[in-house]
């Protein structure tokens, strides 16, 4: 009878760590879109509440490529960003609710998902346009995200095999800059940091990876 107690009580203690380790695993965010046709076709990210993120994507590095090009990425998203994701999260609903506005006169823009998963609860909606206010800052975010990302890839692309192209990749990206602040420019210093250290690349390209870099918050 002892011995039965004591395996009822041993059972209890491990159904409770079990889910006490459930409890204590980060949430995490996805977000996915697939466009045919665009760069990249496809993509997806993946940011945790411990701001660890990972991008994967397919598609072509450059419009007149006529390979095919697979990218993963690992970094993590500052607090400020991780932060309004998971807050947005919330006032779409977790994503448990049907997010597509279903117009039938709406443009094709990709087909995206956000899903959302914790302990306690899960959800997933895709749509095309969402009228929900919540989803469309998230799709707004997470593109923005994308676009960083690949545009360091492009660099990571440029510097291994073609360093002139860097000046024309460099100059778009800060012009644009001046008009809308690129998301979470710290997840592509590493490559922006091999660019100005390396002497290979021309002093402008170099410059201007040095003033892209400033616009970091973590070298502010």
């Amino acid at each position: 009878m002892v011995r039965g107690f004591h395996v009822v009580c041993l059972l209890v203690l491990l159904s409770a760590c079990v889910q006490s380790q459930a409890s204590q695993e980060p949430a995490t965010v996805w977000f996915t879109l697939d466009f045919p046709g665009s760069q990249p076709a496809h993509y997806s990210v993946q940011v945790r509440s411990d701001g660890k993120a990972h991008y994967e994507s397919s598609g072509k590095p450059y419009p007149e490529s006529d390979e095919s090009d697979s990218f993963a990425y690992d970094f993590t998203v500052s607090p400020a960003t991780r932060e309004k994701i998971y807050e947005l999260a919330a006032k779409a609903g977790y994503f448990q609710k049907d997010l597509d506005s279903h117009r039938k006169n709406m443009a094709f823009t990709g087909r995206k998902t956000l899903a959302y998963k914790d302990a306690q609860r899960s959800g997933d909606a895709t749509y095309n346009y969402s009228p929900d206010l919540a989803a469309q800052e998230l799709t707004s975010l997470f593109q923005g995200l994308s676009a960083t990302l690949e545009f360091g890839h492009r660099l990571e692309y440029s510097l291994r095999y073609q360093k002139l192209a860097l000046a024309e990749e460099l100059k778009r990206m800060e012009e644009s800059a001046r008009n809308t602040p690129p998301v979470e420019i710290q997840a592509i210093a590493p490559i922006l940091q091999q660019i100005i250290a390396d002497p290979g690349v021309i002093n402008v390209s170099r410059a201007r990876a040095q003033r892209l870099l400033e616009r970091s918050p973590a070298t502010r």
